[in-house]
């Protein structure tokens, strides 16, 4: 079965389940120290990347405003606000919780599952690429996620490949027009969404244009 068929086979709701789920068997390997680790985020240790992906289940579009208004509308400011009930959680107690947040639902189950999606696989990138400690993702989540990550705001993909070609050295994606940029997709997703890239990962006349662009 090609990948393209693959990834049109599964729902993008039940894609993030089994990121989530994947994300999960992973974060029960971790030690104690590795909890304390810093990510791709910038100032969040692991246990803040956990907590941030599971903080916007379950709120209704009123509460998500209200929660934006509170961090005056910045994205930063209300993403750090969702984290209060998880600040003080052991590793084994934020393992607990996520336990029961496999499903995506509320806010995070929108758009299709779109949100729960990107955020699962991006954060868990987030911490295996400063854990040294790489996988192979799923061509199917692969593939969603790439296409999803030029539709949706937060996650600035569509204006930091701007002018640009992306194409994806290991599966069927190519997306944009102008200079291009080639690597994995994993690569190519992360930064498009901001995450600093080592350089020797893409390749093109783009490249360095996606790369300064991405931090």
């Amino acid at each position: 079965m090609s990948a393209r068929r693959s990834t049109d086979s599964a729902s993008t709701l039940e894609l993030a389940r089994a990121e989530r789920a994947d994300l999960l068997d992973f974060l029960r390997t971790l030690p104690a120290e590795q909890w304390e680790a810093p990510t791709l985020c910038d100032g969040w240790r692991v246990r803040e990347v956990v907590a941030h992906v599971i903080s916007y289940d379950g709120l209704t579009l009123g509460k998500v405003a209200a929660q934006f208004a509170r961090g005056r509308f910045s994205l930063d400011r209300a993403n750090a606000l969702g984290l209060t009930d998880f600040r003080t959680l052991s590793p084994a107690e934020l393992l607990d919780a996520f336990a029961g947040h496999l499903r995506p639902r509320g806010l995070t189950a929108g758009f299709g599952g779109m949100p729960a999606l990107l955020d699962a696989l991006i954060h868990h990138q987030d911490i295996r690429r400063v854990l040294d400690l790489p996988r192979e993702i799923p061509a199917d989540r692969l593939l969603r996620a790439l296409r999803l990550s030029r539709l949706a705001p937060p996650i600035g993909a569509w204006w930091r490949s701007r002018g640009l070609r992306l194409v994806a050295e290991d599966v069927d994606w190519t997306a944009g027009s102008g200079a291009e940029v080639r690597g994995k997709g994993e690569a190519l997703l992360m930064a498009s969404a901001g995450r600093r890239v080592p350089a020797a990962e893409l390749t093109g006349p783009g490249a360095p244009v996606l790369l300064a662009r991405a931090g």
